[in-house]
């Protein structure tokens, strides 16, 4: 008997190992997300494209983070020269992240999605051939906007080898349309100008995996120092403006 029940301990603790080899699936339903992380901020991003060793500037990314009693906004704005700027905003609801609204306007697209709990709404506006699109689309699965998921990384319990998927929401005619994923590949600890941090190896399907980002975040503040993005051959690369 005894015999019998150290096997049962350790086959059950093997399957414990296996079920946890990976953290939990992130949905708003069902996520380890930290909300004391969750703060109001802005900061600004310098954008290069990398070629060899040469970084050149493209532009400007600025991000607000707004925390109010019920919802969370995060809009990003685009400043290129010479170019009009481009804004997204992506609205959510504070107490597990689930969207509301989602907003984008730009030189090449408008787009406005309304999320609700079974049916996606709102237009797709290509200016190329000024063909709207209205959109009605039914959802099943639990989700994120899929403009959120780089900072839900932010607020994760990162930790040596950290590994999950993020069910995500994305709207684009030429990519991708409906409840796809996002993919935490791996996170290991470094330093980045004598600063520690976690870099985070992320994926997803919009891009059908190609390209693939890092993520420099201070272990401390959880703040984006740096970002690396690799699709194929061409390299980009964002950096935290002073």
């Amino acid at each position: 008997m005894t015999t019998k029940l150290s096997l049962f301990a350790i086959l059950f603790s093997m399957m414990t190992s296996i079920v946890y080899a990976q953290d939990v699936f992130q949905t708003p339903a069902h996520n380890n997300i930290d909300h004391s992380l969750v703060k109001d901020e802005t900061y600004k991003m310098k954008w290069f494209a990398v070629k060899d060793t040469a970084k050149i500037e493209i532009g400007e990314v600025s991000t607000q983070i707004s925390k109010k009693e019920k919802t969370l906004s995060v809009t990003t704005t685009v400043t290129m020269k010479n170019q009009p700027d481009w804004v997204d905003e992506s609205v959510s609801e504070i107490k597990n992240f689930q969207p509301v609204k989602h907003t984008s306007y730009n030189m090449q697209r408008d787009i406005e999605l309304n999320f609700a709990k079974t049916n996606v709404t709102g237009f797709y506006l290509d200016k190329a051939d000024n063909n709207k699109i209205t959109i009605n689309e039914t959802v099943k699965n639990d989700y994120f906007d899929s403009n959120l998921y780089p900072q839900l990384i932010r607020w994760m319990p990162l930790k040596q080898g950290y590994k999950t998927e993020i069910s995500i929401f994305d709207y684009n005619p030429k990519t991708a349309i409906g409840v796809i994923k996002a993919y935490v590949l791996d996170a290991k600890q470094d330093k980045l100008n004598h600063i520690d941090v976690w870099v985070v190896t992320a994926t997803d399907d919009i891009s059908s995996k190609q390209a693939v980002s890092k993520y420099y975040i201070d272990m401390k503040t959880r703040d984006i120092l740096k970002q690396e993005i690799n699709i194929g051959p061409r390299k980009m690369l964002m950096e935290r403006a002073k």
